[in-house]
């Protein structure tokens, strides 16, 4: 079973997110913040890391930069949402080490065929 992380800030969101990877069978672990995501990470091996860009604490851009410097931790997946969805955020995000953008808001569908793109093809 893939194990997914999912850091976001607002609580609505994070249970529709996890509401949604939770019928495809996914194991599933939250983070309502930057630091709560980071502390998770280096403490789980997961398969992909779902994060929200703006974030307390620290930012998804930050998570993700720590992250790919953990040596056990740089082949992990890393899908960043945002609803800043200028090219100019996106390239950055991708600079910093995230593997796929999806800007918000977003379907349930979407976001199933995204994780699923990321975690097996």
């Amino acid at each position: 079973m893939k194990k997914v992380l999912i850091a976001e800030d607002e609580p609505v969101l994070r249970m529709l997110i996890m509401d949604t990877l939770e019928d495809e069978g996914y194991d599933l672990d939250e983070a309502a913040d930057g630091m709560e995501a980071l502390e998770k990470i280096k403490a789980n091996d997961f398969d992909l890391i779902i994060l929200d860009y703006m974030m307390p604490h620290l930012t998804g851009i930050e998570v993700i930069e720590q992250t790919r410097q953990l040596e056990t931790r740089k082949d992990s997946k890393i899908l960043m949402l945002s609803a800043k969805n200028q090219q100019a955020e996106q390239d950055k995000v991708l600079f910093a080490g995230a593997d796929e953008f999806m800007s918000k808001p977003f379907s349930p569908l979407e976001l199933i065929v995204k994780v699923e793109e990321m975690l097996c093809g």
